[in-house]
């Protein structure tokens, strides 16, 4: 099984990715790497070339940079090459830690949509605190590959969470919501408005209703859609008030004095537990759901570990053959799919 590895993406590239590619080749015996970077920048931070080949390249898709410009001008960038190999079959998927939008470009014009996906859209597994269906994580989709959705296109968000749940997380018949800004089915702008009465009368899957963002993380959903601006907004608001709450709790327990101290020693397994639910990195990365291999983006910011664990879950993604079986499921149910976007 092989990775192509953009080397270059990311707040804290090369040394942290390639540190985590080799945590990850040390970790997963399966996995064999293609590593596209600046020669000089990355080979001096290979400690073992055991199962990693590097491919020099030229040309860095910087976070700044407009992303299909970018793609397009930049054609021996670290990223582009890693999606022409992928293409091409010279591997099976595409990780990059870099500019989401040249990355999601590149998923879409150089990899390929699936036939019959009208919008790949960018998924990941949030996790979920004490949800009542027992499940610890759910989907949530789009996190910002399409800022402006058409309702067919968040119908069909549903379809493609619902299939991702069921077949990577094992959840039977997932529960689906719409994320808006009301409980009741006449709130939103007319585009959640008709979204929402498309999935109230499908029978495609299990439709609950609305969500409001402050109801996210108490897991009432499997799978949650939404636009990919507020999904994006969403999730950086979650993403940072996590960041916060453990700020300010390690701050109190520091300022606590040694009664502060004693106080967490005594919570120490209870404090770690939950670091590990509010850590989104402990998730893996950002799936391009409705493409033709696996492309999974992680965080900017993220280190060697959120690197090594991304690389799990594209391992776990092509041992359950998530793309084939997908275009397949696409490819059975494209009558079912042109029928929902005629409705629009």
């Amino acid at each position: 099984m092989k990775i192509a590895v953009d080397a270059m993406g990311g707040d804290y590239a090369p040394a942290e990715i390639v540190k985590g590619v080799e945590e990850a080749r040390d970790r997963y015996p399966e996995l064999t790497f293609l590593l596209f970077g600046i020669e000089d920048q990355v080979v001096p931070l290979i400690q073992n070339q055991e199962r990693i080949n590097f491919v020099a390249t030229t040309e860095v898709i910087a976070m700044g940079d407009e992303p299909v410009k970018a793609m397009r001008d930049k054609q021996d960038s670290s990223m582009v090459r890693a999606a022409q190999a992928v293409k091409d079959g010279e591997a099976d998927a595409l990780f990059s830690a870099g500019n989401t939008g040249a990355l999601l470009s590149s998923a879409i014009f150089i990899v390929g949509r699936i036939k019959g996906v009208d919008r790949p859209a960018l998924a990941t597994a949030i996790p979920a605190v004490d949800a009542k269906n027992g499940h610890n994580q759910f989907i949530f989709m789009d996190l910002g590959a399409n800022a402006e959705s058409k309702p067919a296109h968040l119908y069909q968000y549903g379809i493609l969470g619902s299939f991702y749940a069921s077949h990577m997380l094992g959840y039977d018949n997932p529960t689906v919501r719409l994320l808006n800004n009301g409980a009741e089915e006449d709130k939103g702008d007319e585009v959640h408005k008709e979204a929402h009465q498309l999935m109230k009368q499908s029978s495609d899957f299990n439709f609950l209703g609305n969500v409001e963002a402050r109801e996210l993380l108490e897991g009432t959903a499997d799978v949650v859609v939404a636009d990919g601006f507020s999904g994006n907004a969403a999730l950086k608001s979650m993403e940072g008030t996590a960041l916060v709450i453990l700020g300010q709790l390690k701050k109190a327990i520091m300022n606590g004095g040694l009664r502060g101290k004693l106080g967490a020693l005594m919570l120490k397994p209870a404090l770690k537990k939950l670091k590990g639910q509010l850590d989104f990195n402990n998730q893996g990365g950002a799936v391009v759901l409705g493409v033709n291999a696996p492309v999974v983006k992680t965080h900017g910011s993220a280190k060697a570990t959120a690197v090594a664990n991304t690389m799990g879950q594209i391992k776990m993604m092509v041992e359950q053959n998530l793309v084939p079986d997908t275009a397949a499921f696409i490819a059975e149910n494209k009558d079912k799919l042109k029928v929902k976007k005629s409705a629009n």
